[in-house]
């Protein structure tokens, strides 16, 4: 299929866009078509995704798409963030908003759910890491609040599920976002009675699961007339799940191991940091750091932790901005690279973090709270960026505990890549061997699956000996260990003191 066109649809937790990979005989190359904002939307005192939008987005992507590339067009196939999901009807219309997993309508209701499954039962069912955004707590603030859209309810989609009911006509849900429901049991594989019945949440409303590289069939007519796709192309499910296709795109050796010697960090407004496994890890100890084991392609499974991520760091830029001051990202990091190193840091996973009216006034107050100097600009941005390589720190000794080994390498793929100052502090404050790149990891992952279900890769290991390959991976070795091995116990500190 050299030459061929294979359409990726990515949509994050703040922009969208479609992307043309053209397959070639020796890269994959890629070609912006179509990029949006996604941003949520405040409805009285709830916060939506403004899905409908989202879907006029995609349509005008796949317009340009045909009218760029035409009958070349081979599949198409969407990845998004997780937890997020929709409700339809028997007439198969919306039932309700798409929830933003911002929105406050689950503060609190974490503990109040193992009232009704006790918490270590609830993870020997899902595997999964406990978060008050996970889709568990969103469905049952339903019955809390005593919504009847459940009791209306006779489908639902997970956000890439319903893009792709959209596109083909037919309403599945996939594995690796599904899995980040909490809802999923980690040994069978399928949807969990046991919290379904806990939570009261109808087991009809949940469809049958699919594999990354499903084809769904060709794209339905209506929606070909609108936007000139050509009748031959198929709807492929990729990894649903943005991590799951970016763990696919990792230039690594080996799939699916059982004690690999790498982990991976996607990297972007979400930082999500493990291994890719053969199977769950279901051990008291991963219970007790609060790992989780999520889905990926071919039956593997991603033990990782969810961390905040570049996600402080972008709302501090937009504080700025609000007060008429703007910083391009480059000019962020180039200030950050001037100020004062590993002086002063921040609890990023605070929960005041998560969706803060204004960053940057957040910020100060726990800096002042947790007796720290107030830096300018760069050293707030320094600041920021330290505190999350430190977290990494902390989750790779967390990892590493689990796993009971040593792990030798950190590849860090996604939007975070671009900021070499960040890669270098990773290392550093890890003190292992970074290999960053690919950027575009996401996509690319969404098209490797897709490729491979139309026969132009032969498996996951031939697609990543593919990525070792890209121009933008580079590598980062320790510069200053023993620096950030000092700092580390000031950090735990004062990561602590405010909470």
């Amino acid at each position: 299929m050299s030459g061929d066109i294979v359409l990726a649809v990515d949509l994050g937790a703040s922009s969208g866009r479609v992307l043309a990979a053209e397959i070639l005989q020796d890269r994959i190359q890629l070609h912006d078509v179509h990029r949006f904002e996604n941003v949520p939307v405040h409805v009285g005192r709830r916060l939506h995704w403004d899905i409908v939008g989202l879907w006029r987005d995609v349509e005008e992507g796949l317009r340009k798409a045909a009218h760029r590339f035409g009958d070349r067009i081979a599949s198409v196939g969407v990845d998004t963030w997780g937890v997020d999901y929709v409700l339809l009807d028997r007439n198969d219309d919306l039932v309700g908003p798409a929830f933003c997993y911002r929105d406050s309508r689950t503060s609190g209701l974490m503990n109040q759910a193992f009232d009704r499954l006790p918490r270590k039962e609830i993870f020997a069912n899902s595997g999964l890491q406990f978060m008050e955004i996970n889709t568990l707590y969103q469905m049952w603030s339903m019955r809390v609040e005593n919504s009847p859209q459940l009791d209306i309810a006779e489908n639902f989609l997970m956000i890439p599920d319903f893009f792709h009911w959209q596109l083909s006509g037919h309403k599945v849900n996939e594995t690796t976002n599904a899995s980040t429901t909490q809802m999923l049991d980690p040994n069978t594989r399928d949807w969990s009675n046991r919290i379904l019945d806990a939570f009261n949440l109808p087991r009809h409303l949940f469809l049958p699961l699919v594999q990354p590289g499903t084809n769904l069939g060709p794209v339905v007519p209506k929606l070909r007339a609108r936007t000139g796709l050509p009748e031959s192309c198929k709807v492929i499910v990729p990894a649903t799940h943005d991590t799951g296709s970016a763990v696919i795109a990792v230039p690594a050796d080996g799939f699916a191991e059982s004690a690999p010697k790498w982990c991976y960090i996607s990297s972007g407004t979400w930082s999500l940091m493990g291994v890719e496994l053969a199977s769950p890890v279901l051990t008291e100890t991963c219970h007790d750091l609060n790992f989780t084991n999520e889905g990926g392609a071919n039956g593997s499974v991603r033990l990782l932790k969810n961390i905040a991520g570049l996600w402080p760091f972008q709302q501090l830029r937009a504080s700025w901005l609000r007060k008429g001051t703007e910083y391009s990202w480059s000019e962020l990091t180039t200030m950050a690279s001037q100020a004062k190193p590993l002086s002063t840091f921040i609890d990023i996973e605070h929960p005041m973090f998560v969706a803060p009216e204004d960053m940057l006034t957040d910020v100060e107050k726990y800096l002042r709270g947790t007796e720290q100097a107030i830096p300018d600009a760069g050293g707030l941005a320094r600041a920021l960026l330290e505190s999350l390589a430190m977290r990494y720190r902390t989750c790779l000794e967390w990892l590493e505990s689990i796993l009971g080994y040593k792990l030798d390498t950190i590849h860090i793929v996604g939007g975070g890549v671009q900021n070499q100052l960040l890669c270098q502090m990773t290392s550093d404050a890890c003190n292992r061997r970074v290999v960053a790149g690919p950027v575009e990891a996401t996509a690319l992952g969404n098209v490797a699956a897709q490729c491979i279900a139309l026969g132009r890769f032969s498996s996951i290991s031939e697609v990543r000996k593919w990525m070792r390959a890209m121009p933008d991976i580079q590598t980062y070795e320790p510069k200053s260990p023993d620096a950030w091995a000092e700092a580390a116990a000031r950090f735990q500190q004062v990561t602590t003191r405010f909470r």
